[in-house]
């Protein structure tokens, strides 16, 4: 049996993977409550039992220690009860150190301090000396540079030293070889989703070196927006015409990828889980029509300044506009259709959210983020539900996310909605791909 530690884990996007591999997670950890409930909801539904064969832990990674980490393992009823003797070494860590700080979208602050959180999961490994090490994130970390960095050994860096370095140098000393870090796209490996992430691979001295995964999907291959969700359209005629015979992803995600502990999937049977759409106002409905597929705000106010649109055809979102500007609505439909139109009239008209895309229905999603809103659906005028989120992200449909559904203002520092679990998630089928090689390295 292959024992593996997962940090950061979030609602359990890389567990899910390392199970579909083969790996058994004795511990996992993570800050957030709300992550908690869906990760121990889901496990136990795996047959991962918190307490006999598997413990979460709920706290900072900062107040983590190897020590703890041990004693759990060693307290679990399997190893006490259950006749099998205690792991010697642990043979995997994975691991994904929130990302913000490193992303590429927004502003990056140099003195952020979840930049700084990968050096505590440096920490808890020169602690718990696993035999394999596996770090995922976006790919900004890659060229992120740090300003008076000082790592678990005690070296005082450079100004400007790039975080690959630093891991590699730092893994170095306290006795690992490591791969230089690679950008791998989840839609090689199955994933409808263009989500290329940062990972980073490392073996203890002494161990087989392992290869990071080559991709499984040619690239004309590629799972689709309508493969993964054409099946929840709500409108039934539409769902007929778009998706009279079910996807084999869709099958797949019905049946069950991920094996319980008897080594049975977990199938989901009836409605879907986490399937409630939001009803949009009228002229929200309105709005999100105009987008042509694969149109982002930003090409659609060039359209409209090229070559206008016809505001009559959106009564609902002509008169809440009209009402906005004090305009008469028969002069600003006027306008519209000429592309007489100012930016301040077009921001009216669609809000200053230009990063609001319409998906293609047959390529591959974009990105998934914890945004509901950025992304319509390219078959109807809505977002996502987050079960179709998930369904992007490659989650079996037996995984049940819990909390609220979506929340805002303040209260998004704290609470990690349904949402935000899954955009958050690292791809099942990816981690999948990245765990199956170091499973084939051990086995070498």
């Amino acid at each position: 049996m292959a024992y593996a530690v997962d940090l950061f884990c979030g609602a359990g996007g890389m567990s899910e993977g390392l199970i579909q591999a083969g790996f058994h997670i004795l511990f996992s950890s993570d800050i957030n409550a709300d992550v908690q409930k869906t990760y121990i909801n889901r496990h136990h539904q795996l047959g991962y039992i918190q307490g006999y064969n598997t413990y979460f832990h709920q706290g900072d990674i900062c107040e983590l220690t190897g020590d703890f980490v041990w004693q759990q393992i060693r307290a679990l009823q399997i190893f006490n009860e259950g006749g099998l003797n205690p792991p010697q070494q642990i043979d995997a860590i994975f691991g994904g150190p929130p990302c913000q700080g490193f992303s590429r979208a927004g502003q990056r602050r140099e003195d952020d301090p979840r930049n700084l959180l990968f050096r505590e999961y440096l920490r808890v490994i020169s602690q718990l000396n696993p035999r394999y090490v596996v770090m995922e994130n976006v790919e900004g970390f890659n060229d992120t540079k740090f300003y008076g960095f000082q790592g678990v050994t005690g070296i005082q860096y450079e100004d400007e030293i790039t975080a690959p370095e630093i891991l590699i140098n730092e893994l170095n000393i306290i006795g690992y070889e490591a791969l230089p870090p690679k950008v791998l796209d989840a839609s090689d490996f199955g994933v409808p989703q263009r989500r290329k992430r940062a990972i980073f691979i490392a073996y203890r001295q002494g161990e087989n070196a392992p290869e990071y995964p080559r991709p499984t999907i040619m690239y004309d291959e590629r799972a689709t927006v309508r493969q993964a969700i054409g099946d929840m359209i709500r409108d039934e005629q539409l769902r007929r015409e778009e998706n009279n015979i079910p996807s084999q992803y869709q099958l797949g995600s019905k049946a069950g990828r991920t094996p319980a502990i008897n080594g049975v999937t977990v199938r989901h049977e009836g409605d879907f889980l986490n399937n409630d759409i939001s009803r949009h106002l009228p002229h929200i409905v309105d709005r999100f029509s105009l987008y042509m597929e694969g149109e982002d705000g930003n090409a659609l106010v060039r359209r409209i300044k090229s070559e206008g649109i016809q505001l009559n055809n959106y009564p609902h979102l002509l008169a809440e506009y009209s009402k906005l500007l004090n305009m008469a609505a028969e002069n600003a439909a006027r306008r519209f259709e000429a592309g007489d139109v100012t930016d301040e009239m077009i921001e009216k008209l669609l809000t200053k959210k230009t990063i609001r895309t319409r998906l293609y229905k047959d390529r591959p999603s974009l990105t998934i983020v914890t945004l509901p809103d950025d992304y319509i659906s390219p078959f109807e005028d809505r977002i996502f539900s987050v079960r179709e989120m998930a369904r992007l992200q490659s989650f079996d449909d037996s995984f049940e996310f819990l909390g609220k559904r979506t929340t805002g203002g303040k209260r998004r520092r704290v609470e990690i909605p349904q949402y935000t679990q899954v955009g958050n998630a690292v791809p099942p089928l990816l981690a999948k791909a990245v765990a199956r090689e170091i499973l084939a390295a051990m086995e070498r």
